[in-house]
This record gives structure tokens, sequence and C-alpha cells, in this order.
């Protein structure tokens, strides 16, 4: 059966899109904001940034070692880093030149490593489509061939429910013509006939 067709909302599918530069933007913003509330040349707010940032890249370090690695918790630590960096520099500088350099880099990065996954998702779901379609083609292949052999039994059957009907019709005729005798035929060595009652009213 054929499946229905479902069509995302353009938000839908705009939403991945722009999700690493909005992700990278309110970092900004919310660094610049706490700049403005006097982390401006802070070194005890830096200096806090830097531990955090260095403690989630150390998380990824670990997360994405040795064969049993968790790729997915290792690309959340490290984008968790860059976003502490990001936020800490945003908020130390007096400028906008240096902290919008690093949003611009952030921002590049993000699409590459989600250009990644995007790719990967794509390739798997065209896997997917084409697996449905194949598999789809092929039991309508089988529908098609039961499809026939039922039809082909049911017109056995009729012609076998027809035969029977023309043979008792048959018989029924023959057993009211005139000098019908089934005991001369049993006499000549012909299987016995079903006793049928020949009496007419004239």
């Amino acid at each position: 059966m054929n499946e229905p067709l479902i069509q995302r909302h353009w938000a839908a599918l705009t939403a991945p899109k722009v999700a690493p530069a909005i992700a990278t933007s309110t970092v900004l913003i919310l660094g610049r904001i706490w700049n403005a509330n006097g982390a401006e040349h802070s070194t005890g707010n830096a200096a806090l940034m830097v531990i955090l940032a260095a403690g989630a890249a150390t998380a990824g370090a670990f997360a994405s070692a040795g064969r049993a690695g968790d790729s997915v918790i290792a690309g959340t630590a490290f984008a968790t880093s860059g976003g502490l960096a990001l936020a800490g520099v945003a908020g130390y500088a007096d400028g906008l030149p240096l902290p919008l350099l690093l949003w611009a880099v952030a921002t590049t990065a993000a699409y590459g490593i989600a250009a990644r996954y995007w790719r990967t998702d794509r390739r798997d779901t065209v896997g997917y489509e084409r697996q449905t379609t194949t598999r789809r083609e092929e039991h309508s292949h089988v529908e098609r061939v039961e499809a026939l052999r039922a039809g082909a039994q049911i017109e056995v059957a009729r012609s076998g429910a027809a035969y029977a009907e023309q043979l008792a019709t048959a018989l029924i005729t023959r057993a009211a013509l005139p000098g019908f005798n089934p005991q001369a035929l049993t006499d000549s060595g012909l299987p016995e006939l079903p006793a049928t009652d020949t009496t007419k009213e004239y």
C-alpha cells in the first residue's frame, strides 16, 4: 500500500540550518551582557571561564578516547568548551573586534561539524528510502502473483461447479427420457446410478 506523503513545515526544515548560528550568537550576546555588568577585565571571571572551558575540553578528550568512545558526548563536551571560551572572551574583552572574530570562527566550526552530521543523516535517509522502495516493490510483486493464483483457483472452482451442474442436468434429463432403464446399465457393467424418480404425470 502507498504510504501517505508528509510535507514538513518550512520552519522544521530551516531550524537545523540556522541552529549553529543562533547558538554562537546567543553565547556572544550573553558574553557582552556579562561584560557590561562587570566582567570586563575581571581576572577572576576570566580564570573561571578558562577552568570551565579546559574542563569541558578534557571531558571531551576522555569521551573520544579509545574504541568505546562516544562521539555524541565528545562533540557536546567540545562544543561546550568552545562556547565557554567564546563567552569568556566576549565578557573579558573591552571591544567588539576580538569577540566578533571568535564568533565568526566558532560559527564556521559549528557549521563544519554540523555539515558532517547532515551528510551522514542524508545518506542514512536515502539508504532507508531505497530499502523501503525495494521492499515495497518485492511485496507488490508477491501480491500480484498471489492475486493471479487466487483468480486462477476461483476460475477452476467455477469451472468445476459449472461442470457438476451440467452433469447433474444431463443425468436428470436422461433419467426423464421414456424407456430409460438404469438396471440395464448396471447389468452391462456400468456403475450403478443413483435412484431417480422417473414417474411423470401427464
